[in-house]
């Protein structure tokens, strides 16, 4: 029989502790990246991108705004996603908030050169996200509409999360200096091409039920 002619063997599900520990590590190698960031003084796109420049141009602190922000993409996820995508985004939240306080307590940088910072950190987060994409899990916001839009359309999650997070760092040029959103476009660019390049609809099988 030809090679051609044989399906791809689907694997099994993940287990619920697989996807616990895919949550948990995800999101500890996000918060690293996102206190690198942090440190050299950088920004982020996406939800948290936007919930900065709420906490900087209105009397919501940084908490408030990513909460509100998150409340209607979790109804998108409810109703065409499932409850189970919902459920492990929430918790994907909850622990990304908790380690992105710890991290700095933990770990500090005495100098850390900004685009250094930009390309590791950003690399860093970019595989955090992948971890949890690849277990039906997302950081909320615009990974759900990332997601939705993969799942329903086959748009590519990396290329449309990049031009997301290019308008929000284009629209902080009001808010911050100049250099510091360039080279946040710089980490931008590394987080979404690692999404991008491994992160492909139907070539991760991880997921399929026998």
């Amino acid at each position: 029989m030809s090679g051609s002619n044989v399906a791809p063997t689907p694997t099994k599900r993940h287990t619920r502790l697989e996807d616990a520990l895919a949550v948990l590590i995800g999101t500890l190698i996000i918060a690293l990246g996102v206190s690198l960031f942090s440190q050299a003084g950088l920004l982020t796109g996406s939800t948290a991108g936007i919930a900065f420049l709420l906490s900087y141009t209105t009397s919501l602190n940084f908490g408030e705004a990513f909460f509100l922000i998150n409340i209607p993409f979790y109804l998108i996820a409810i109703r065409h996603i499932g409850w189970e995508f919902t459920l492990k985004t929430f918790a994907s939240v909850f622990c990304l908030s908790f380690f992105s306080d710890v991290t700095p307590r933990l770990v500090s940088f005495a100098s850390v050169q900004p685009v250094y910072a930009a390309v590791i950190g950003g690399f860093l987060m970019g595989v955090g996200f992948l971890m949890l994409f690849r277990h039906d899990a997302s950081l909320g916001g615009i990974n759900i509409l990332s997601r939705f839009l993969a799942d329903k359309y086959g748009w590519s999650i990396g290329k449309f999360q990049m031009l997301v997070d290019l308008i929000i760092l284009s629209s902080s040029l009001f808010i911050v200096d100049m250099s510091l959103v360039a080279i946040s476009v710089i980490g931008s660019v590394a987080l979404n091409m690692i999404i991008a390049v491994n992160h492909k609809p139907g070539r991760y099988l991880g997921n399929v039920s026998i």
